[in-house]
């Protein structure tokens, strides 16, 4: 069936987040700090708890981000039902576990209690959505809206839909989380783990080659790239920086210069065993580069790191959820091509 939008992007105003744990709870912070108001909700008995903890320890991060007028913790509702948290939404995200049976018959309970004309969005990190909305009444609505973790500090989230949903409803869907300040890729087709988990794949998988072959450590691995391509990578995506490489020719010198090392054996791209071997280098390669920092030590100085990235290279959110409900152009606006962060 077509789609029908209950709303307009520029006028919504509840967000339900349907699943709280890292992603789900880190989206919830998201919104509220963007003046929606959200309801919660997550089977799991202590995750109002959970949930206070993770937003109350994401809000000075988000302070520093700049919050819209009106953005505060107290806007949060921890429904007791899935039904209930979902009544009255204007969106709605899911971010249940990656398992996708369970993804199946969410969204399909979320479709049937969710009211008509409200997209339902799937934080999934691969599964395509064709393969998610088997199941529901109403597949037009459904679109995976896929971020990276932390939701409240990473800009980026892919959108795309499945064979059975209206391109009216990803379009939608891509507006909305402009508007709530994201820097959103709306892809035309879909690929198993969309564009960039697949490629932070290839590198990882190439990672995990290194270790266990005894060609890298864990700690040189790191290095490599928070001192090396990581820097640029900040600012400047691999093609342009390859570009760049070809210099005043740009990428067609490049690639008729650097072409024929494609054929080195530079990278292996198919996944090693994870043998119980490999597991505890990576394990122990990992606590030897923590030492004596905790785990709120590592988050603590991530998100710094982010936010100094996002300073430094003028990505910080530019005007407030509020201001763009009076302005519907204000962060609406189609980033220029050569904007950092806009969609490529």
């Amino acid at each position: 069936m077509p789609y029908t939008p209950s709303t307009t992007p520029e006028a919504a105003r509840r967000v339900a987040c349907i699943g709280a744990g890292v992603i789900g709870g880190g989206w919830v912070a998201h919104f509220l700090a963007r003046g929606y108001d959200v309801t919660a909700w997550d089977p799991a008995d202590d995750a109002a708890d959970k949930l206070h903890r993770l937003v109350s320890a994401a809000w000075p991060a988000l302070e520093q981000l700049g919050l819209a007028d009106g953005a505060s913790p107290d806007r949060l509702t921890v429904a007791p039902t899935l039904a209930q948290a979902v009544a009255d939404a204007d969106f709605v995200q899911e971010s249940a576990p990656e398992k996708l049976e369970l993804k199946r018959s969410l969204l399909a309970e979320l479709d049937a209690a969710t009211p008509p004309g409200v997209v339902i969005a799937s934080s999934t990190s691969g599964y395509p959505m064709t393969d998610m909305q088997t199941a529901a009444a109403d597949p037009s609505r459904l679109v995976v809206g896929h971020p990276f973790n932390p939701p409240y500090l990473i800009p980026l989230v892919e959108v795309v839909g499945g064979t059975q949903t209206d391109p009216a409803a990803v379009t939608w869907a891509s507006r909305f989380y402009d508007l709530a300040g994201k820097s959103v890729i709306t892809m035309d087709r879909e690929l198993p783990g969309f564009i960039a988990n697949r490629l932070q794949e290839a590198l990882w998988r190439e990672a995990l080659h290194m270790v266990a072959n005894g060609e890298a450590t864990v700690e040189d691995i790191d290095a490599s790239i928070t001192e090396g391509p990581g820097l640029r990578w900040a600012f400047m995506g691999p093609c342009l920086t390859f570009a760049l490489a070809g210099g005043e020719g740009g990428m067609a010198h490049m690639l008729d210069h650097f072409g024929p090392s494609l054929k080195s054996p530079w990278t292996r791209l198919e996944a090693p065993e994870l043998d119980r071997e490999l597991r505890d280098a990576m394990v122990d390669g990992c606590a030897t580069a923590a030492g004596d920092r905790t785990y709120a030590d590592l988050v603590a100085e991530r998100d710094q790191g982010v936010i100094n990235v996002l300073r430094a290279t003028g990505r910080l959110p530019h005007t407030s959820h509020a201001d763009s409900r009076s302005n519907p152009d204000s962060l609406g606006t189609p980033k220029s091509p050569n904007t950092p962060g806009s969609p490529a």
